[in-house]
């Protein structure tokens, strides 16, 4: 029996709570138990999956031995060079010993790619709300003075008609510089506030505005329970995805909410809901989807480009995430959010 203390013990309770893909494999690297990622991944049961050999999952077979044979009691060992047998998608495999046998997780190269996009994203969501917050301390307070001085000379009785209209030209720039401050401080870090348990369909039903030759449909599961979340913030969120669709369609506008069963987000290991909004108009340009998300990114002549990059921040204060799918005529925005419960907060 191999025995050391890396990783944790993934017991029967731990595996289930693991959000990627694990199986719990014997001495003679036979599977003992998996979680549900893991069935999904692979296409096939627990009931079905014990007791095969790890290489009738996963090939090619050389390079599982050569993992096994470097694997040691003291550390984990993997190998991104990895297939699953029957469908051929790529995965990177990390094996480690506990007192059990040994623990093999594997992540899919599709599902990778998209976790490191999401965790670069929330980095730079993180740096944005650092930038904002020194902003508004460093600008915001001059600019009050500025505007106290402008408005002073303004109601001045003896003060020339030219220089009046220069002082309100004045008063005007410095508001427009305080709204777009604003703007930008949306994306930036918010106070901790408490959460409410919240009726998603409502939430949704609230933002609708009916437009002119736009068809709105809307397809909502019933069965999708309220959770907790910011119903200010997330309206925002959906306000703007609302407006962002209503710009770009042709005809119509479709909302989708359901639940996502194969879906598992970080620091999450309860359900997960989703929420689409597709519209049938123009397509994302190829060359600004993987940064859509980023502050001050537009297609828009006239965009600030903070709409989605507000959504981005909002999804990351809920734990969720949001993507974005632009083919075949049509562009949708899916929000991932977690089920959950006053008793989870």
């Amino acid at each position: 029996m191999i025995r050391a203390n890396w990783p944790m013990l993934p017991d029967s309770m731990s595996l289930s709570v693991v959000p990627v893909p694990m199986l719990l494999l014997d001495d003679e690297a036979r599977v003992l138990g998996c979680n549900i990622p893991a069935q999904e991944a692979l296409g096939k049961s627990e009931r079905r999956l014990i007791g095969l050999h790890i290489s009738d999952l996963f090939s090619p077979k050389v390079e599982i031995e050569n993992l096994f044979a470097r694997l040691t009691p003291y550390s984990g060992v993997s190998d991104h060079q990895i297939c699953i047998l029957a469908t051929g998608m790529p995965v990177s495999l990390h094996l480690g010993c506990h007192d059990e046998g040994i623990s093999a997780l594997f992540i899919p190269e599709a599902a990778r790619a998209e976790v490191e996009q999401h965790a670069k994203r929330h980095e730079m969501a993180e740096s944005v709300a650092r930038i904002a917050l020194e902003m508004a301390h460093e600008v915001k307070n001059p600019l009050a003075a500025l505007r106290g001085a402008a408005q002073w000379l303004s109601e001045q009785k003896d003060i020339p008609t030219s220089n009046r209209e220069a002082v309100a030209q004045m008063l005007l720039g410095v508001d427009r510089i305080r709204d777009r401050i604003d703007a930008f401080l949306q994306v930036g870090p918010r106070a901790q506030v408490a959460m409410e348990m919240t009726n998603i369909h409502a939430l949704i039903q609230d933002v609708i505005v009916y437009q002119k030759g736009i068809q709105v449909h809307r397809v909502f599961d019933p069965s999708l329970p309220e959770t907790l979340v910011h119903p200010a913030r997330l309206r925002q969120a959906l306000e703007n995805l609302w407006q962002n669709a209503v710009e770009a369609a042709d005809s119509s506008i479709e909302w989708q909410t359901r639940m996502a069963p194969l879906v598992h987000l970080p620091g999450h290991s309860g359900q997960v809901m989703e929420i689409r909004i597709t519209n049938d108009g123009r397509m994302v340009p190829q060359e600004l989807r993987e940064r859509l998300f980023d502050p001050y990114v537009t297609g828009k002549s006239r965009g600030s480009g903070l709409g989605l990059a507000l959504v981005e921040r909002v999804m990351v204060e809920h734990g969720g995430r949001v993507s974005v799918r632009s083919e075949n005529g049509r562009t949708t925005m899916t929000l991932h959010l977690p089920i959950k419960q006053l008793e989870q907060e």
